[in-house]
This record gives structure tokens, C-alpha cells and sequence, in this order.
């Protein structure tokens, strides 16, 4: 259970940076409105991540913050892109796999770990609301 939360952590951590590097590297006439969203989605990533870690600790293990490895641990990436869209794009990838690994962990957990399984639905919820945001900024984008 603590290496499957901690590939979740390592994904939250990558996810934070990724939309932190997008918050301070917008650019352009809608850059102030998908900079907020960047920088709303780093905040909550990061409060994923904490979540995580804090149960890893409830069970007896160790949160692995360490950078070293930090990209193969994480099921997501952390690819920058050039243009604000490209940034767009990446983050709902980004999401998107994120949604399809929590859905597998929470199916895993079923009853065996109820307090986990909680606590990764609840990021998955999140991760949904995000990939909606990042969908209908792309669409503002790409009208």
C-alpha cells in the first residue's frame, strides 16, 4: 500500500511543478485567466500530495519525497510545452492519466484499505474537475 501511495505521491509532486512552471511561464492574451487556473490547480496538487503523505505516515511508512527517481515513480510527466496551448494540452494528458491511475488504485483497494481508497477518490474527483477546467480552456483557446 505505501509504494502504491507513494507513485500517487510522486505524481502529485510532479503535477504541482508542472503547473507551477505553467502559472509563471504564461504568456499571452488569455494568460491571465489560464494562469490563475495553473496556479489554483498547483495548490490543490500540492494539498493531494500532503494528503498522501500524511496516510503513508498513518501506515507506517515513509513518503518519498525524494527528486531523485521522482519521474519514474510518478505515473504523470512533466513537459513544459512552448505555447500556452501546448501547456493546456499537457496538463489535461497530464489529468487524464492521473484520472485513470486513482480510478485503478480505488477499484484495487476496494474494502481492503477504505481510509485510502477515501482519500484517492477524493483526489480523483478533483483530478475530474481539473481535466473539465483544462478541457474548457483549451476549448476557449482553440474558439
Amino acid at each position: 500500500m505505501v509504494k502504491i501511495l507513494n507513485e500517487a505521491l510522486a505524481t502529485e509532486i510532479v503535477c504541482t511543478l508542472r503547473y507551477k512552471s505553467h502559472y509563471f511561464r504564461a504568456d499571452g492574451i488569455n494568460a491571465n485567466v489560464a494562469a490563475q487556473e495553473f496556479l489554483e490547480h498547483a495548490d490543490q496538487e500540492q494539498q493531494h500530495a500532503d494528503w498522501l503523505a500524511e496516510r503513508i505516515v498513518q501506515l507506517g511508512g515513509k513518503p518519498n519525497f525524494s527528486p531523485e527517481g521522482l519521474l519514474t515513480r510518478s505515473h504523470a510527466e512533466f513537459v513544459e510545452g512552448e505555447t500556452l496551448r501546448d501547456m493546456v494540452v499537457e496538463d489535461l494528458v497530464a489529468e487524464r492519466i492521473a484520472i485513470d491511475s486513482y480510478r485503478e488504485i480505488a477499484r484495487y483497494l476496494g474494502d481492503q484499505d477504505p481510509t485510502s481508497r477515501r482519500i484517492i477518490e477524493e483526489i480523483l474527483a478533483q483530478e475530474e474537475e481539473h481535466a473539465d477546467d483544462m478541457a474548457g480552456l483549451l476549448e476557449g483557446l482553440d474558439s
